[in-house]
């Protein structure tokens, strides 16, 4: 029985991809696939790259296709904490589905979507 939930949680968490590569200005995510159900993994991937010295944050979410508002959420968070401290957070080229979500609840002013 407790190797089913592991199992059942491994899958979860590998709807969510995820990469961190060195970006010009600080740290490039690379979000794919599905953050549904994969807070702890997003806050994981997000907080790792989040240090003293990161101002601006990347995150590639072309590959995105869908985002709960738990992930929503987060991005919002870790934006706002990053805006506070003088930085920035920019979301890439982010498909239909999350871009519509990102609109409909007014990110442009914490976010930079490009």
């Amino acid at each position: 029985m407790l190797g089913d939930s592991a199992a059942a949680s491994r899958q979860v968490v590998d709807l969510l991809g995820t990469s961190v590569a060195a970006g010009a200005y600080g740290p490039l995510i690379v979000l794919s696939g599905a953050a549904d159900f994969t807070i702890a993994h997003l806050t994981g991937v997000l907080a790792s790259q989040m240090t003293e010295v990161t101002r601006q944050l990347m995150i590639d979410v072309s590959g995105l296709r869908f985002a709960d508002s738990a992930s929503i959420w987060l991005l919002l968070v870790v934006a706002r904490t990053l805006k506070d401290e003088g930085g920035s957070m920019v979301l890439i080229r982010p498909q239909p589905a999350v871009a519509r979500i990102l609109t409909l609840i007014d990110t442009d002013h914490v976010i930079t979507i490009r």
